[in-house]
């Protein structure tokens, strides 16, 4: 099952890299200079259409854009958006729900923060896919300012410039208090 899935992924992916060369010609004449960026993005919008962009703050939109650019060209590795931004409502909607299933806040915020605490609501957190898309931002992620923070979550990612390629302590879960 597993090398079923395995050689999905990677005939998807492959796939998505032929879509990508095949729209290079037109890319270049929509964005003369820019063209493996743009072929790249309107490639992954046909592998992951649901993704949302929209939201992110402009300066984490272009370091997610510019890095997965990079790990599809230079490597191979798709990165999709599972989410980007989310307005104070929904993030609101997702904390009560996980204090419902869990019975608490505590624990709750071992998995969701309350709105006033979500990087989401900033429009700086990034939830990808797939797990080697992540790997890949886990490992190029610091030249894009684009760092995992949590270990319980392999698919979140914060835009975080303030840090300039040193990355920051991550935490065991987004309830956890940063260690100095």
């Amino acid at each position: 099952m597993v090398e079923t899935e395995s050689c999905s992924v990677r005939l998807r992916a492959l796939a998505t890299l032929l879509i990508a060369r095949c729209l290079l010609p037109l890319a270049a004449l929509r964005a003369p200079g820019r063209a493996r960026w743009l072929a790249c993005q309107w490639a992954l919008g046909i592998r992951f259409p649901a993704e949302d962009l929209e939201g992110l703050s402009p300066a984490a939109r272009a370091a997610f854009t510019a890095a997965r650019a990079d790990a599809f060209w230079r490597h191979g590795q798709l990165i999709g958006l599972t989410s980007g931004h989310r307005d104070a409502a929904e993030q609101h909607r997702l904390f009560t729900a996980e204090v419902r299933r869990t019975g608490s806040s505590p624990a709750a915020r071992r998995r969701v923060l309350p709105p006033e605490e979500s990087a989401h609501v900033a429009g700086i957190a990034l939830d990808v896919r797939p797990t080697d898309g992540a790997r890949w931002l886990e490992r190029h992620g610091r030249r894009y300012h684009l760092y995992r923070r949590y270990d319980n979550e392999w698919w979140h990612f914060e835009y975080r410039p303030e840090y300039d390629g040193q990355a920051p302590v991550r935490r065991p879960h987004p309830g956890a208090v940063a260690q100095p």
